[in-house]
């Protein structure tokens, strides 16, 4: 959050020069970086869920797995370094606030694995039919990413592993179909 592009080029090996070539400042680095981070996220997301077999299964274990992925201080895998995290997640805050049209963009491979899950789901007759698949994937990937902080909100344990649980019954139970 509080580097200069001079560290970037100093700690990288780089020159100035290089570094304008591909980034036009801090914000164009740091959405690289953001968009990477969530590249990265989507695919082991989607490599997660390969090993479930039945569609709405998939789904909650996107979520839930979602849900650790975002929690602060989490401890699950990623190539972001422990310090980097908490940088990403103010950027984010920033890109979705400030900057909407970028944030829709680098969310693009997490709301394509979410439709794709919902679509799956749907055809297997597990969500309710004439859900909008696209729309609902990001309100559902917003309400994961918001409600990994409700333990800080709610003053209750980051490390409380039935809340990412919780989360799912409640998206289930608005998708669900009455069976």
């Amino acid at each position: 959050k509080d580097f200069t592009v001079q560290e970037v080029v100093e700690k990288s090996g780089q020159s100035l020069r290089s570094f304008y070539q591909y980034f036009a400042g801090k914000y164009e680095l740091l959405l690289a970086l953001f968009e990477e981070l969530v590249r990265t996220t989507a695919a082991q997301l989607a490599e997660t869920v390969e090993k479930e077999s039945d569609p709405l299964k998939r789904f909650e274990t996107a979520c839930v797995e979602y849900y650790r992925i975002c929690q602060p201080n989490s401890k699950a895998k990623t190539n972001v370094r422990k310090g980097a995290a908490p940088a990403l997640a103010d950027f984010a805050q920033q890109l979705l606030t400030e900057h909407p049209k970028e944030a829709s963009n680098a969310f693009v491979p997490l709301v394509e694995l979410f439709t794709g899950l919902l679509d799956d789901a749907a055809a297997a007759k597990q969500i309710r039919p004439g859900l909008n698949h696209r729309r609902l994937a990001g309100i559902i990937l917003e309400a994961v990413m918001f409600n990994a902080f409700a333990a800080t909100i709610s003053g209750t344990s980051v490390r409380d592993d039935g809340a990412g649980a919780e989360l799912w019954g409640l998206i289930l139970n608005g998708l669900g179909t009455t069976k």
